[in-house]
């Protein structure tokens, strides 16, 4: 069990991505210094470790990452980029259509729950919205998986 752990310490194809995923939120969290929205020590805990959408895409990082390194170290001709190329597609497309759309609904939702709890006095409970990427977050996000993988899988590859 522990050699398995020291390998997978020492896998260029698992370091890129937890790198890639990792330098995504850590630049996230810059931008939201930048932007003075940090306000405790929890909200800096949140938006490093889980806070998804906005710039760049860690999850878009995270499985171009995962493909770029699979590409670069099995081949692209190999049965598991295809996998890892299909499903990077999939991450991808839904964080830019379909979390995104949810979280355009969830807004409207929560407009108008709160006019009709004004109006009729009636209880309303806001729903979560969920914020998806822009389209250029996406593409940040691809970018930084990719370059981060050339790097980790050129580097070991050539110890």
């Amino acid at each position: 069990m522990m050699v398995q752990m020291i390998n997978l310490a020492n896998n260029p194809i698992f370091l890129s991505a937890v790198c890639s995923w990792f330098f995504c939120q850590v630049v996230k969290t810059i931008i939201a210094f930048w932007k003075s929205t940090i306000s405790s020590k929890q909200d800096f805990l949140h938006l490093v470790l889980w806070q998804t959408g906005g710039m760049p895409s860690s999850h878009s990082a995270l499985v171009s990452s995962l493909a770029t390194s699979i590409g670069i170290k099995e081949g692209i001709d190999s049965t598991i980029f295809i996998f890892a190329f299909f499903s990077s597609i999939i991450v991808i497309r839904d964080a830019l259509g379909v979390r995104r759309s949810n979280g355009v609904q969830a807004k409207v939702l929560n407009e108008l729950g709160m006019e009709i709890r004004k109006e009729f006095d009636l209880p309303f409970t806001t729903v979560k919205e969920i914020h998806g990427h822009k389209p250029l977050e996406v593409l940040i996000g691809i970018l930084a998986g990719a370059v981060i993988s050339i790097i980790f899988c050129s580097e070991i590859a050539g110890r």
